[in-house]
Parts: C-alpha cells; sequence; structure tokens
C-alpha cells in the first residue's frame, strides 16, 4: 500500500491511498467465508460453496463492494499511522478508482491537530486577588450553621422578607388557565428568588390566607416566554429562630467546647476555602494567557460538530421543540441567533483549549497513570452523586473513558505550565503556586479548580 499526504490547511489534510489487489486477498477471503454462509448452494454445505460459484450467484460487484467497504477502513488507519497524521473527527473518503485485479485507489480528507508555537511559559505573569479571611466571611459561615440548628414557628403576622411560607399558585394566559403553572403547598423562603420572578415582592405584607395578583413571564411549557397572570395565595407563615451563639451552641454543633474554638475552626475553613479559590482563580487566568498568547488555528467541521452538539443538548432538555426554545429565549431578553453565535463562540473557545492544551502535553511527555484515571473517575462519581461502578458503565458504554483520560492529561499540562508561570496577588506579593497546588502533584491542580467552581 502506497499513501500521500497534502496539506489543504493548517488544520486539515487529504491522504491519498493506493491499495494493490494482490493485498486485499485477505479480504476477498473473509468476504466469500462470509457469502458462503448467507448464500445457500444446492450440493454443498454452509460455508463451503466455491467462491467462483458464490460470485456467480450474487455477482461480482457485490462481492468487490463488499472488499472495499471493509478494506477502506483499516487502510485508513495504516496510512494515518504510517503517515503520522494526528488526525481529528471523522474523515470524508471519495473512492477515485477501482481497477478489478488491478488497483484500489482512495482519498480522506480529515481535520488535524494543527501545529502550535507554544510560548515560554515562565515568561508569563498573572495577576490574582490575594486571601482575604474577613470576619463577615468567618460571620457567615457561623450564621449558616446556626440556621441550620433553626426552627420555624408559625407567626400571626404579614408576610416579610426572610420568612418561610407555603403558597399556591394558578396562572392564566389571555384569561385562560394554564394547568402546567399550577401548584398547591409549595414552601418559599421570601427574598431568595428561587421561583417565579416578581413573587417575593407580591407576597410582602400578606396575611395567610391572603391572594394577590401580579405579571410574570411563563419559562417553560407550552407558554414559554409569554406573559401570564399569576395568582399566589399565602397558606402559613413562619420564622426561623436562631439559636444563641455560645458555648452551648458550640458544643450541640461541633465538637468544640466554646465558641471561641468553633469560630477559629470556621476561621480555618474560610482559609481553606479562599485557597482554593485562588488556585481555581490561578488556573483560570493562566489558561486565559495562554489563549490570548497562542495561535490556534481551528479546524471548521470541529467547531462546528461541537457547537452544534451544545445547541442539542439544550433542545434535548425541552424534548427538541425549537419553539419551545425559542419562547424561552424570548422571555430571557434573547433570540436564537444571539443563542446560535454564543454557542459557537464557546465552541471556538473549547476546542482552542483542548487543541493548546494537547499540543502542551505532547511537548511535554505528559502521561496518565491508571491511578491518576481513578481518582478522576472517582472525583466524578462522586460530583454527579454517582456510585463509582455506575457511573464506570455509564462513560464506558457512552464511549467517553477515553475524553476522562483526556481531560485528566489536560489537566495535567496545565498545572505543568501554572508552576512555571510567575503569580502574584493585586497587592504585589509573590504566591507560591507549589504551596497551592502541591509540588509534583498536577494531577489535583484541575480537581481543584473544580472545587472551587462548586464552592
Amino acid at each position: 500500500m502506497k499513501s500521500t499526504v497534502e496539506q489543504l490547511s493548517p488544520t486539515r489534510v487529504r491522504i491519498n491511498v493506493e491499495v494493490p489487489f494482490e493485498e486485499l486477498k485477505p479480504d476477498f477471503d473473509r468476504a466469500y467465508k462470509a457469502l458462503a454462509q448467507q448464500v445457500r448452494l444446492a450440493g454443498f454445505r454452509p460455508g463451503k460453496a466455491p467462491s467462483k460459484l458464490l460470485e456467480a450467484r450474487v455477482g461480482r460487484g457485490a462481492v468487490l463492494e463488499q472488499v472495499v467497504n471493509d478494506a477502506i477502513p483499516a487502510r485508513y488507519s495504516e496510512a494515518v499511522t504510517t503517515s503520522d497524521v494526528k488526525a481529528i473527527g471523522q474523515p470524508e473518503v471519495d473512492i477515485t478508482k477501482i481497477e478489478d485485479g488491478e488497483v484500489l485507489e482512495f482519498t480522506a480528507e480529515v481535520d488535524v491537530r494543527p501545529e502550535i508555537t507554544l510560548p515560554a511559559f515562565g515568561e508569563l505573569e498573572v495577576t490574582v486577588d490575594p486571601i482575604e479571611v474577613t470576619d463577615e466571611a468567618v460571620d457567615e459561615q457561623l450564621q449558616s450553621l446556626r440556621a441550620r440548628f433553626g426552627t420555624l414557628t408559625g407567626v400571626e403576622r404579614a408576610v416579610e422578607d426572610g420568612d418561610f411560607i407555603s403558597v399556591d399558585l394558578s396562572a392564566t394566559v389571555n384569561g385562560e388557565d394554564v394547568p402546567e403553572a399550577s401548584t398547591t403547598g409549595l414552601s418559599h423562603e421570601v427574598g431568595s428568588g428561587q421561583l417565579i420572578e416578581g413573587l417575593d415582592e407580591a407576597v410582602l405584607g400578606l396575611k395567610a390566607g391572603e391572594s394577590k395578583d401580579f405579571t410574570s413571564k411563563l419559562l417553560a411549557g407550552d407558554h414559554a416566554g409569554e406573559d401570564a397572570i399569576i395568582t399566589v395565595t399565602v397558606g402559613t407563615v413562619k420564622t426561623r429562630e436562631l439559636p444563641e451563639a455560645d458555648d452551648e451552641f458550640a458544643q450541640l454543633a461541633s465538637e468544640f467546647d466554646t465558641l471561641d474554638e468553633l469560630t477559629a475552626d470556621l476561621r480555618e475553613r474560610v482559609g481553606r476555602s479562599k485557597k482554593v479559590e485562588q488556585a481555581g482563580a490561578i488556573r483560570d487566568k493562566v489558561l486565559e494567557a495562554l489563549l490570548e498568547n497562542v495561535e490556534v488555528p481551528l479546524p471548521e467541521t470541529i467547531v462546528k460538530a461541537e457547537a452544534d452538539n451544545q445547541v442539542h443538548e439544550v433542545l434535548h432538555s425541552l424534548d427538541h421543540d425549537d419553539e419551545q426554545l425559542n419562547k424561552l429565549l424570548e422571555a430571557q431578553g434573547t433570540t436564537r441567533e444571539k443563542f446560535d453565535a454564543d454557542a459557537l463562540e464557546a465552541a471556538e473557545k473549547s476546542v482552542k483549549t483542548q487543541l493548546l492544551l494537547d499540543a502542551i502535553a505532547d511537548e511535554a511527555g505528559t502521561q496518565v497513570d491508571q491511578q491518576e484515571l481513578t481518582e478522576r473517575i472517582l472525583f466524578q462519581a462522586q460530583r454527579y452523586g454517582m456510585p463509582p461502578e455506575q457511573f464506570i458503565q455509564q462513560i464506558q458504554q457512552a464511549g467517553q473513558l477515553g475524553a476522562v483520560f483526556a481531560d485528566v492529561r489536560r489537566g495535567k499540562a496545565l498545572a505543568d505550565v501554572v508552576s512555571q508561570v510567575k503569580v502574584s496577588d493585586t497587592t504585589g506579593a509573590a504566591i507560591d503556586t507549589d504551596e497551592l497546588f502541591g509540588r509534583g502533584d498536577t494531577a489535583n491542580a484541575d480537581e481543584a479548580a473544580e472545587d472551587g467552581d462548586q464552592e
């Protein structure tokens, strides 16, 4: 077999492949064997009919078609390997010549990883906010802990901000009831903004049993994006009473004997959380600096596929109803054109990031061992609230194990760059990234950043 490669663009090549027919003999043998099992000829046991008789029955063209269809994928893979083509995506194959008994020729156009010139990472500089553990942040943690041990008590007064209420909701659009927008006994914390826009303002001042109408846009259902008249009726009104912040509370809510000890521990927790946030900020800033300073040609078909996939996921959540999506976007004050443009922009950044980090990993010879892969799988399983065995089975069935491996490798590559970049905070103080990420433990850098994203 002969193969040559034409560079069509920085991100696309055409592979020309020429296969002499004598190299296709194993393919013909497999084709005849398969046909012999399928075609019944009088006087011959299944699988024993001669190839000439099989050809006479089904035609030489049918045999040739099967051989070519079976042979091309393997010959394409061989050509990619021998030519050291870094192919990404699926090839577009075109059979250019078949001379029976002589030669098979075909071309395959495919996107490839572009050549990327990487900067000297030690010359990059990024700046992030310093770690500040304020009294307000510590007090917020203390109040949150007190809220966990608080009790709800019914009150005989009008609704105030911060109350916990139960409500009944109903809605009409153009005078017609909207059943899917109706509910009863719904619990809500006033001021949280977690339900319908305008609800928090509408219930203020109402007493149990009182109702009020207000206008709001529906975000789901057949009337998504349309203005509806919402009727809210208050059922119960409760206020949360918090335990006193004293030594007794410290003993109730923790292993500490005094409030001072509990507060000191909360301060340490806030500090650790701030370090995780800073690690995530450093990672993001370094990646941002790389993307700004490195030219990465983008393969159009890969970008389009990524953008289409993002749109598909949103549509899938809406039962593939384009009209439903358009109404939802209208309710959010945007358009389908803007949504598609944003999806394309996000896809371009995603593909550029992946190609860049892959190039860094290639140059550094970044390796991923079984323990690192296992740790990432366990981390992801915990993040999605799934048993590790179920998560592994799911990603294997979806063919995503390779993607998890690639993400770990990219995370290590980025962490390696972080260790070389000059990092300081806005006060001018240098930041020791080894202290944040761990010297030589770069596999955890990406996970640390992900933890920071969840805080």
